[in-house]
């Protein structure tokens, strides 16, 4: 997510509802842990169409101005709420007009992670509402998103990450960061190689199923190598990604899954692994984009 040498910030998106706090209070922990400054992002929006009433709809500058002064109090409530958490983290806040998804892809563009809260909304709220920045953003993003859900979910201990792997290249920077995820923690990794269930599952699989098994193992092998304080398990399950990820995360710290990138913003948006398991997941949900 980051390199050593690396100061680009920890980037989070505020909610106006000052009492979704896990996505600052998640953005905030992981910019202590690697040393890096936080920004906090608002982004009020511009006045709109849909004044109901008898009373004559304020002016334009009026109502600007209510969205600014709204907006520069969710700034500095969070910026309390992280100083009260990590006195020592640099901190900057950014208040925005426009479109929340361009602003934040925006800053992705400098920034280690961008961090975002989730309300596990309905299906069709995650892929048509517009208060719904998530799925876009993932879509549009030159950095990791993280999507924390609300409330916080039970962790188990040991604590451990997941990652899911399919051998592609978006899986495999996946993995680098889920590994360095895992060390920042102290915690264990679980990589999960997920082969759905063909039509002739009457055929003998034995081969099918080796072939995933030398395919995991040649992924991880070069990273376990680069983090050996990492407790490291992987494994070949058979069944839906989206089903047997969610279930092997229940109870993690995170879920770190691959997406297209740029390029697959329409398939995304249509149903992919990852809109899957950033609607069922308990976890925060790490997605990584590939390289370039």
């Amino acid at each position: 997510m980051s390199r050593p040498v690396d100061r680009r910030p920890i980037v989070v998106g505020l909610a106006p509802d000052p009492g979704h706090r896990m996505a600052p209070a998640w953005a905030a922990d992981e910019a202590a842990r690697r040393r890096l400054p936080l920004r906090l992002v608002h982004v009020e929006g511009v006045p709109t169409r849909g004044y109901r009433g008898r009373e004559v709809p304020p002016s334009w500058e009026q109502w600007n101005e209510a969205l600014h002064e709204a907006g520069e109090r969710v700034l500095e409530e969070a910026a309390g709420f992280v100083a009260a958490r990590h006195p020592r983290l640099e901190v900057d806040v950014l208040l925005a007009e426009g479109d929340p998804v361009w602003v934040l892809s925006e800053q992705s563009r400098g920034a280690a992670a961008v961090v975002l809260g989730s309300r596990h909304l309905s299906r069709r709220q995650e892929r048509f509402g517009s208060h719904s920045v998530a799925l876009p953003v993932m879509a549009r993003t030159h950095c990791p998103v993280v999507v924390v859900p609300e409330p916080e979910h039970v962790t188990q201990d040991p604590a451990y990450f997941v990652v899911g792997v399919d051998g592609s290249e978006h899986s495999a920077t996946a993995v680098d960061v889920a590994f360095e995820e895992a060390a920042l923690h102290g915690a264990e990794l679980r990589a999960l190689l997920v082969r759905e269930p063909g039509p002739l599952r009457f055929l003998d699989e034995h081969e099918p199923q080796q072939e995933c098994r030398r395919l995991l193992s040649e992924i991880v092998a070069g990273r376990h190598a680069r983090f050996p304080e990492v407790d490291l398990r992987h494994e070949v399950v058979l069944g839906h990604p989206v089903e047997v990820l969610t279930d092997a995360s229940a109870h993690a710290l995170g879920l770190v899954v691959g997406t297209r990138g740029r390029g697959g913003f329409a398939r995304m948006m249509l149903g992919s692994v990852s809109q899957g398991v950033l609607h069922h997941a308990a976890c925060p949900v790490i997605a990584v984009p590939a390289p370039g």
